[in-house]
């Protein structure tokens, strides 16, 4: 079984995802469902040893071999990239791959609110793009990242595991950098990375306090600085930062974020009836009003302040669902399964608008 075919096969069937696994047949992840590719013989040990060479190379084969898991990207030139992660289970080599499309999209093309827009300009700041796994985060930062190419001239640095989105120079200059092949790690690369000049660092994902401290810093100096992180929610983002220090470090920690912060756009991917998916993004900005809760430490407001912020340009997720279901985008019952509060969803349908964010600020 070729790797070429296989992942023909993906992109002809619009998969998401693509998955090898010793002694099933190849696995497609199409509209959120898994799909095996019945017609393709069950993938043995050798072929699976002869798709994860071709995958890796020989640089991320050696990896595979000394912690046993690697992540790395794989080009074709007709079909695009892919980021691939190999791993074992049960003593046998696996691979995950996830497709990227081979052009990065326009942010109002993704269908996503033209504030975004708005935020990728801001000249400094930190912008956080959150969700869950397989939630778009990517290809929103990448939009974000064109959209300042095509429309001023900035230097713009990434530090990315593995490069996903491939950039071309348009009205900036944009130097890509994975970890392991250009630099030996995050952390050595956010060290060295002021060096160089920077307008706009994108950090491909924050891991760890060093990252999150390096990046706290470079937008303190005057740099946009945008990455993403794992959460479910814009509100608990600024709570998940502070998890990841000591107790004694998270006052002055907070205090700085309330001032180097920009927006926290969290994404979860929804149905369509068309049958594709489309983004709802909860999106929080700071605010005089945001900035003030984080300084005073009421994080549990700012659910809240971002409910009653639409004029400033916020909304959290249940906003985002009823004006998708409202546009004809999405059902009721897609747009109820991804709710953070279903039965307050349920009531916006109806006709009925809570005010609970109102008294609570009031």
């Amino acid at each position: 079984m070729q790797l070429e075919a296989i992942l023909r096969e993906g992109v002809a069937r619009n998969a998401s995802d693509v998955h090898l696994k010793f002694g099933s047949h190849p696995i497609f992840r199409v509209t959120g469902n898994l799909i095996p590719w019945d017609e393709a013989p069950r993938l043995d040990r050798d072929t699976m040893a002869i798709l994860i060479q071709e995958l890796l190379g020989a640089y991320h084969c050696q990896q595979l071999k000394q912690a046993l898991q690697v992540d790395a990207g794989y080009g074709h030139p007709e079909l695009g990239r892919f980021r691939v992660n190999v791993f074992y289970q049960r003593g046998e080599m696996q691979a995950a791959l996830r497709l990227i499309p081979p052009r990065v999209q326009p942010i109002r093309d993704l269908s996503l609110p033209p504030v975004i827009e708005r935020i990728a300009s801001e000249r400094r700041g930190l912008v956080l793009v959150t969700g869950t796994t397989g939630s778009g985060k990517s290809t929103t930062l990448a939009a974000m990242v064109e959209h300042v190419n095509e429309n001023s001239k900035r230097h713009i640095i990434t530090l990315e595991d593995p490069i996903e989105y491939m950039f071309e120079d348009n009205q900036s200059i944009i130097e890509q950098r994975e970890i392991g092949l250009d630099t030996a790690s995050f952390n050595r690369g956010l060290k060295s990375v002021l060096r160089q000049d920077p307008d706009i660092i994108m950090i491909g994902e924050m891991r760890d306090s060093i990252s999150f401290q390096s990046a706290i810093s470079a937008a303190d100096t005057g740099h946009l600085v945008l990455s993403t992180i794992h959460t479910t929610n814009a509100a608990t983002s600024i709570g998940r930062i502070l998890d990841f220090f000591p107790a004694d470090e998270r006052d002055t920690i907070r205090r700085q974020l309330s001032s180097t912060l920009r927006a926290v756009v969290c994404q979860r991917m929804v149905p369509t009836v068309e049958g594709k998916l489309t983004p709802a993004q909860e999106i929080m900005l700071n605010t005089p009003v945001i900035r003030k809760m984080i300084e005073e430490n009421r994080l549990e407001k700012l659910g809240a302040a971002i409910e009653t912020g639409r004029d400033d340009g916020m909304q959290n997720f249940n906003q985002a669902l009823y004006d998708l279901v409202k546009a004809g985008k999405v059902t009721k019952e897609a747009a109820l399964e991804k709710a953070t509060n279903a039965q307050a969803l349920e009531m916006m349908f109806q006709g009925i608008f809570l005010t609970s964010g109102s008294r609570i600020l009031g």
